[in-house]
């Protein structure tokens, strides 16, 4: 049986363990702009994670890669506090600390991915998977620089918008990321159009970050 952190005080919950791991991937999920409130533990935008980590879980088995889940002690990113954010990057902390530092992969949904991006410059992370992300216009992207940065948007999004994405990956490849943006077409914020899609392209960008595979065609031509 997987070892499941139940701490209350962690921010990381293991749901694959592995002798000798060779690499992570911390799953994020979505939450609201505001609400200091802690998250239950199945509310919606958890649930909606479980299946990107299931073929997460496929697409990495017999490569020793941990999965985990980062755990938010509120439901909000609550303006400058960035407490997801915040969590991210104490998840990362004590992922070092159970395992070393290891090659992790960040992927986050909505909110869950702008924690990921604002993360993705802590020591370990090679690359962050951005699904539906939340990127304001303000969000700083130099730490990125040398980080490969992959956003995933629905078209139909009426929740964040795909341009803004666009904007993003446009901004942190002139900071030094490598940053690709794929549109996922007639697919929405919830990702429930499409989601057999949705769940290849980020197990596949997932093993392609890792090294583990190549990187969908999909991923390598965005050069907009």
């Amino acid at each position: 049986m997987p070892q499941r952190d139940r701490s209350p005080r962690s921010a990381l919950a293991l749901s694959r363990s592995v002798e000798r791991p060779r690499a992570a991937v911390l799953l994020l999920h979505g939450g609201h702009e505001y609400g200091t409130s802690a998250p239950g533990p199945w509310n919606l935008p958890a649930v909606r994670m479980l299946p990107f980590e299931w073929a997460v879980r496929r697409a990495t088995a017999g490569h020793a890669v941990l999965i985990g889940r980062v755990r938010y002690r509120c439901r909000g990113w609550n303006g400058e506090r960035a407490d997801a954010a915040r969590d991210a990057e104490t998840a990362l902390r004590e992922l070092a600390q159970a395992a070393g530092e290891l090659p992790t992969i960040l992927v986050g949904h909505s909110m869950g991915a702008r924690a990921a991006l604002r993360a993705g410059g802590a020591p370990g992370v090679r690359g962050v998977v951005g699904l539906a992300p939340w990127c304001p216009p303000e969000e700083p992207v130099r730490h990125l620089d040398g980080r490969r940065v992959i956003l995933l948007h629905g078209d139909r999004d009426r929740v964040t918008a795909p341009k803004a994405s666009v904007d993003f990956c446009t901004r942190a490849r002139a900071a030094g990321a490598h940053a690709s943006f794929v549109e996922v077409r007639g697919s929405g914020h919830a990702m429930l159009r499409r989601a057999a899609a949705w769940h290849e392209l980020t197990a596949r960008a997932v093993t392609g970050l890792l090294g583990l595979t190549p990187l969908p065609s999909r991923v390598i031509a965005f050069h907009r």
